[in-house]
């Protein structure tokens, strides 16, 4: 077998593993959550009668080990159950399965992922090689200082800066991220400036610096200064030889922010009220929905893993020494 195939097939070996053990975390953190949704539901006037049927209809008088299985072997069919909202103790059942309240927040979600990750990852690109280009001239500094400076702020405060200076003081822009099926693609775009460009402050400046260490360390190596005492420009330096042999931390960066542009936009989405996945976990946990909390942490922890090992398989391939470990 050929050793990146059995490389790749070891990662996936490794990342199912992780998958699964996350599960049992996930499970286990969500039944450790206070309050009990047929008691938020019922209200504290309610009978035990009353509730412990509750709990018989909605399976949550079972074992937690039998919950799990239950769980996790509907997930493996892509069954992630029926939510809880909509459930009465009259009996009427107004729920939905789990994924179709998944299914539209979830390519919401990607959407603004995907719109942010277009314009940050060459942006990003672009500023660390011309950065470690011009070491430490007054571009190199500007851009260090202005990325750094990013970094520092938290994501709920780099939102309500630009929805104070771009949707009050200059109303150029919507506050609230109201999107919409019907919409078309550039009223989409409009309405999802302001959170993309708060997410994009942010993975901008990690993948900056990144590529501009990269690039910066491979520039002290003996073939770089061997190119340059050939008298090779110093774009040709880096494009040619340095920025080759620097993709494999480089594209670890761009997938670890890959995966927080899905995982960590939770924050970014309820400022913003935009009806993405992160905003639905948290109305989920609100109302104690726990099947829709538990697909919706399941799903950010596959995405996270999938994207860790793209990366990994990735360096491995632009690098071959990593396949021979010694």
């Amino acid at each position: 077998m050929h050793p990146v195939l059995k490389t790749v097939l070891a990662r996936l070996g490794l990342g199912l593993m992780t998958l699964f053990f996350v599960s049992v975390v996930i499970f286990l953190s969500i039944e450790m959550l206070p309050g009990d949704f047929t008691q938020a539901v019922l209200g504290q006037a309610a009978t035990e009668e009353t509730v412990t049927a509750f709990r018989r209809e909605l399976g949550l008088d079972q074992p937690a080990i039998t919950r799990y299985f239950d769980w996790i072997g509907g997930v493996a069919t892509g069954d992630f159950g029926t939510s809880f909202s909509g459930r009465a103790a009259s009996g009427v059942d107004r729920s939905r399965p789990v994924v179709a309240l998944i299914g539209p927040r979830l390519e919401n979600t990607l959407f603004l992922a995907g719109m942010t990750a277009v314009i940050a990852v060459p942006l990003a690109l672009f500023l660390g090689i011309t950065a470690a280009l011009w070491r430490n001239s007054i571009y190199d500094r500007i851009v260090s200082s202005t990325t750094l400076t990013t970094i520092s702020f938290p994501e709920f405060f780099v939102a309500y800066l630009l929805i104070l200076f771009f949707a009050s003081l200059w109303p150029v822009f919507p506050s609230l991220a109201n999107v919409s099926p019907q919409m078309d693609l550039w009223e989409r775009v409009y309405r999802c400036i302001l959170p993309s460009a708060t997410l994009m402050l942010v993975i901008v400046a990690h993948m900056m610096r990144m590529t501009r260490a990269a690039i910066i360390n491979l520039l002290a190596q003996p073939y770089i200064e061997m190119a340059r005492l050939k008298g090779l420009p110093a774009r040709t330096v880096i494009l040619r030889h340095a920025l080759p042999n620097a993709w494999a931390p480089i594209v670890n960066v761009i997938a670890f922010n890959l995966a927080y542009l899905v995982v960590g936009v939770v924050v970014v989405e309820v400022v913003f009220v935009y009806p993405g996945i992160g905003q639905l976990m948290v109305d989920a946990v609100t109302t104690r929905d726990i099947p829709v909390v538990q697909a919706c942490a399941l799903i950010f922890a596959a995405t996270y893993i999938l994207l860790n090992l793209f990366a990994d398989i990735i360096s491995i391939i632009t690098n071959p020494r990593l396949l021979h470990p010694r």
